[in-house]
């Protein structure tokens, strides 16, 4: 007897191969994603403004990392004891305009030149609700905690989410033609819009997602959503807010996107590198034991290897712990 639906997803015309670099861009889904391909040794950059969710706030960190922006005190606003900016996320802001200036000007010059050597970027939209800013007249990234009636809530047309993020990628195209793009759509559920709003929101990203991947070869679908609320559909997959998938559906999430969208080939090293992460959370009762010293060797000779065979590879950090152990 089976219990749930299982789909077939194609794999990727291209696919992601080491060493190749990833930037990730979008809802707080995207860090999931990152998490699991650092781990793996993938050279990463994600979220240059911090989290998004809606299109436009993405293609303005786009736009923004691609012209090099510069922000100065005149982008930066006072409140509640701290200085902040309408596009970044809240880790950007800071006790004095001097200490969040330098936190936005260097995430955007670092990934300025990341950007221009990537491979691949990842965008992961959360919800085509946007907030305006009644007096400033603009969408923004973060409200901050403002009150609630410096802004009006806005559902973002189908047609001015495909004209931001196709403005994006044509952005991209000319910053750096050998970029591939692959959308996704977070499966987050934004219940507090409710779950018909929510709905109405997730559909227009989809169907301006795929407008998109059309008109563009070198932009994929990744259906994260579809694999969540149809293949596993179950609240034994979501955390305890019903909102947010938990690890086992982040992890079968992550299974899929190794199949469709990573070179088989990489799979081996994948595995190697993710045991020597396993082995520094390794417990030992005796730590001076010859057995423990020798575990450490392996996994130390194990790093060395690595980064001689694949000096793309950075085991820095993990060859320190093993010997200090």
């Amino acid at each position: 007897m089976q219990f749930q639906i299982s789909f077939p997803i194609a794999k990727q015309a291209k696919q992601i191969a080491y060493p190749d670099k990833i930037t990730l861009i979008g809802s707080c889904f995207t860090e999931n994603m990152a998490k699991r391909l650092e781990d793996r040794k993938w050279q990463t950059l994600q979220n240059p403004h911090g989290i998004l969710f809606n299109p436009v706030s993405v293609h303005t960190c786009i736009r923004d990392v691609v012209r090099k922006q510069v922000y100065t005190q005149d982008h930066l606003f006072y409140l509640n004891e701290m200085w902040h900016s309408w596009l970044h996320h809240s880790r950007f802001s800071g006790v004095t305009p001097e200490d969040a200036l330098q936190k936005m000007n260097a995430s955007i010059a670092e990934a300025n030149a990341f950007f221009k050597s990537s491979n691949w970027l990842v965008i992961t939209l959360g919800s085509a609700f946007a907030y305006r800013h009644n007096d400033l007249d603009m969408h923004v990234s973060n409200n901050h905690r403002a009150p609630a009636q410096w802004f009006t809530k806005e559902l973002l047309d189908t047609n001015f989410i495909i004209a931001q993020m196709q403005s994006s990628i044509a952005m991209l195209k000319e910053f750096n033609p050998a970029l591939q793009i692959i959308f996704t759509i977070s499966p987050v559920r934004h219940l507090r819009d409710g779950v018909i709003d929510n709905n109405r929101s997730k559909s227009r990203l989809i169907e301006a997602v795929h407008q998109l991947v059309n008109a563009n070869d070198h932009c994929y679908y990744f259906p994260s959503y579809e694999i969540v609320i149809d293949e596993l559909r179950d609240y034994r997959f979501f955390d305890i807010d019903f909102a947010h998938p938990n690890y086992s559906a982040t992890e079968y999430v992550w299974e899929r996107f190794k199949e469709i969208a990573i070179d088989e080939k990489c799979y081996e090293r994948m595995e190697e590198i993710y045991k020597i992460k396993l082995a520094i959370h390794h417990k030992t009762q005796n730590p001076a034991s010859n057995a423990h010293q020798q575990f450490l060797q392996t996994y130390l000779d194990k790093c060395v290897l690595l980064e001689k065979n694949y000096p793309f590879f950075n085991l820095t950090a993990e060859k320190e712990f093993f010997t200090k152990k």
